[in-house]
């Protein structure tokens, strides 16, 4: 790929992601998005054009980035302090979808029309599923 993993580190703080850790990392990043926003400040292409471009510039940059955070470098150290502050950040947006779930559910239900938000039911759903394939993969494995 075009960007390079000594380019860029690992994000500890405000999220999840890379950011730039050598002046190429950072040239990258304007290469990767000023033309993106000259594109799309040109006044000659049509909004279907427009999506089509962003949709594969994003898909180019999430698949590129995402080979850079694949192939970082961690030790046992980081992998460990990442894997607790992942877990402490699912619990916390489960808490929030759960939360969000209950206060649609019972509003909904005292105005008589009651409604579910399928996308965060779904949330729910597929992080259970994630989690059950995860403990019965990781358990086969012996980890």
């Amino acid at each position: 790929m075009i960007a390079r993993p000594d380019w860029f580190e690992r994000r500890k703080y405000g999220g999840w992601g890379v950011h730039p850790k050598t002046w190429q990392g950072w040239v990258y990043i304007a290469m990767m998005i000023l033309p993106f926003i000259i594109f799309q400040a040109l006044p000659y292409w049509t909004n279907q054009m427009r999506t089509l471009v962003t949709v594969v510039w994003l898909g180019f940059l999430l698949f590129d980035l995402g080979h850079v955070m694949i192939t970082l470098k961690k030790d046992e150290r980081e992998r460990k302090l990442e894997a607790l502050s992942d877990r402490n950040a699912a619990w916390v947006m489960l808490a929030v979808l759960v939360t969000g779930l209950l206060y649609q559910g019972i509003s909904s239900a005292l105005a008589q029309q009651p409604k579910v938000d399928w996308f965060l039911a779904a949330a729910l759903i597929g992080g259970a599923l994630a989690k059950t394939i995860s403990e019965v993969y990781l358990a086969k494995r012996s980890l």
